[in-house]
């Protein structure tokens, strides 16, 4: 018998709409939302109505008592803690949007709380889930690539109009929105911690980044360099490169297509859900809800593709570079 995951949504924004999005690609018996909640009900009655979801709430208490089995998180940065906790305290699984919390402070004590709950918890790394991701890791472990020397990956967008990037209070800054995709593709190439990280940028009136370049230097003068910036818009690939050859990702946050290492196109074809989506490619999602599905029915805490040990290190590297360009948050100052 097909067991279908019970979804709850937290907020009614913009990438709850492209998740609801994606999990319409996916079979019904196995993917069903049966909640949403946003603090202005009336914003969570207009969303479940579009998206046919039996249930709204006007707070998150309401959803976290629900009969859900997940929760997944897109609140605004700074309340991811509180709100994953609260699901987690419920007894609900979580799949949190990135960052999964403001610091590694918090990201340590979360993951500890899951785990003594023996709930999935899940930073929403989306794009590792993507079939391009998966070619590159079977490439590179193979030893088709040769030994990984360098990658580079710039995420670059005008952003200038969106307020929560550009206020501190909000949890803004590229680094937790835009770097930690850059981050997160270095990582999966090099699958170990970085021994040096050097960051310089630019930040605004307000004490956020609002540009950044960082370069983690790994064993074996290996580097990744990760460029990100919420003022222009750039070029935004990344390139894995090893002792044999090259991968090149297109939009490498959410890749349908990449360039092989023998210089040809090879491109993974994303299917359509029931509404246009808000950002590129968000019907990709769906790879990670897949995922998350996947690891709760086999009793998992945790995913290998985006591990608690990965959000730890990913937490630990964005500390370093926003204690190099200077960017403090009041939750770097709670004990």
């Amino acid at each position: 018998m097909t067991i279908a995951l019970r979804w709850g949504i937290v907020t009614a924004g913009k990438i709850s709409h492209d998740f609801c999005v994606a999990l319409s690609t996916l079979p019904f018996d196995e993917h069903q939302i049966v909640a949403v909640a946003a603090r202005d009900k009336q914003k969570a009655e207009e969303f479940a109505k579009k998206h046919e979801i039996p249930n709204a709430f006007g707070s998150y208490c309401e959803l976290a008592e629900w009969d859900i089995d997940i929760a997944y998180v897109a609140a605004l940065n700074p309340q991811h803690f509180e709100i994953c906790m609260l699901m987690l305290k419920n007894g609900k699984h979580v799949l949190c949007e990135k960052p999964l919390c403001m610091n590694h402070k918090q990201a340590k004590k979360l993951i500890q709380y899951a785990e003594m709950k023996k709930l999935f918890l899940m930073e929403a790394v989306w794009s590792r889930f993507f079939p391009a991701y998966q070619y590159l890791r079977k490439q590179i472990d193979t030893g088709v690539l040769g030994e990984i020397k360098e990658v580079s990956a710039s995420f670059c967008v005008d952003l200038r109009h969106v307020e929560r990037l550009q206020k501190k209070s909000l949890g803004g800054g590229t680094c937790l929105d835009l770097g930690i995709y850059t981050i997160q593709c270095a990582q999966w190439a090099f699958q170990e911690p970085p021994q040096q990280i050097v960051a310089k940028g630019t930040l605004n009136a307000d004490g956020v980044d609002v540009e950044a370049i960082a370069e983690l230097r790994y064993s074996g003068n290996r580097k990744a360099t990760c460029h990100f910036s919420g003022e222009r818009l750039l070029d935004n690939k990344a390139v894995i490169k090893g002792t044999k050859g090259e991968i090149t990702f297109l939009q490498f946050w959410s890749p349908t297509k990449i360039i092989d290492i023998d210089g040809k196109e090879k491109e993974w074809v994303l299917p359509k859900g029931k509404y246009p989506t808000n950002f590129p490619n968000s019907e990709g999602m769906r790879y990670e809800a897949a995922e998350a599905r996947q690891c709760i029915l086999e009793g998992k805490l945790q995913s290998e593709h985006v591990s608690h040990n990965d959000s730890l290190l990913f937490a630990q590297i964005e500390d370093e570079i926003r204690a190099q360009l200077g960017v403090i948050y009041k939750e770097d100052k709670e004990q």
